[in-house]
């Protein structure tokens, strides 16, 4: 049984340059604060503890002071920053590139929507992390939709913006923005008056092909990432669909011997969240099983 890990799949270089951020800071006296946990995995968060890493939540935030925490590669929003200065608090901003250039745009869109009477949409999901910091730029104005089902919450007689948070699905996106098109009374008269923005990763939305590709090349799929992880559920199910033989793990106890009978390839992927080390040892359990 021959059994190979997925070339495209670990660390985004968002998440590898905030946990390398991490391990820097802590190596200098062996403490630091996270705002939250740096990446959905359990295993990956235990390393880092390990090392001297405390994750805190908001309210600890608001009542700490002179502390170094740091911003994980999801971004925050304003009030957080406001908040630091506010108490002599030191930030690692490690705030993704394409998070923050989206935040960026969100802020500008918002104050032109607002000039016209029109309303800015965020594809995303709801209290997700990078999503509270979108809606941040917005003073939590913006309407938040989490698929089909929310488009009622638009007012479709008034301009529309439609940006996304940066790991949902396109095929979703996509279906969104046809809707949209559709139930615009007024989209007939072209202009500004429906401007959709596709602001998925492209490293998220170019995994998919890849991804369908090694999920056909292999006969079972072991696909590895914490369970609370949006990005791993996504890209588990594009699994899911390709290969019926692709199961969902966090950590190597949760595999089964089972599903290896008579089976030669066994291919292992994993999230932007996931480490390479732990995809390394989800292999060396699946084969010593051999």
């Amino acid at each position: 049984m021959k059994v190979n890990i997925d070339p495209t799949s670990g660390f985004c270089f968002g998440v590898d340059f905030t946990i390398k951020a991490a391990e820097t800071e802590l190596g200098k006296d062996g403490s630091l604060y996270s705002l939250g946990q740096i990446v959905h995995n359990k295993e990956e968060m235990d390393r880092l503890r390990e090392k001297g890493l405390e994750v805190i939540d908001h309210e600890k935030l608001n009542n700490s002071r002179g502390i170094k925490v740091l911003v994980r590669a999801h971004g925050e929003p304003p009030s957080t920053y406001e908040t630091a200065t506010k108490n002599n608090i030191e930030l690692v901003d490690t705030t993704c590139p394409i998070v923050k250039k989206l935040q960026e745009r969100i802020r500008k869109a918002f104050t032109e929507i607002n000039e016209v009477n029109g309303q800015l949409v965020i594809y995303g999901k709801k209290d997700h992390p990078e999503v509270v910091g979108l809606m941040g730029q917005t003073d939590d104005s913006a309407i938040l939709i989490e698929g089909l089902n929310d488009l009622d919450k638009i007012d479709f007689q008034r301009p529309i913006r439609l940006f996304s948070q940066t790991t949902k699905s396109t095929e979703i996106y996509l279906q969104i923005v046809e809707e949209i098109k559709m139930r615009s009374d007024n989209f007939a008269k072209g202009g500004n008056y429906f401007v959709p923005k596709n602001t998925i990763c492209k490293q998220v939305s170019g995994r998919v092909p890849l991804l369908k590709k090694f999920c056909r090349d292999n006969e079972v799929i072991v696909f590895v990432s914490g369970k609370n992880s949006s990005n791993g559920k996504y890209l588990y199910s594009i699994c899911k669909s390709v290969n019926p033989k692709s199961y969902h793990v966090s950590s190597p106890s949760e595999i089964d011997v089972k599903w290896f009978s008579g089976i030669s390839r066994v291919g292992i992927s994993g999230a932007t969240s996931t480490p390479k080390w732990l995809m390394d040892k989800v292999v060396d359990e699946i084969e010593s099983m051999k």
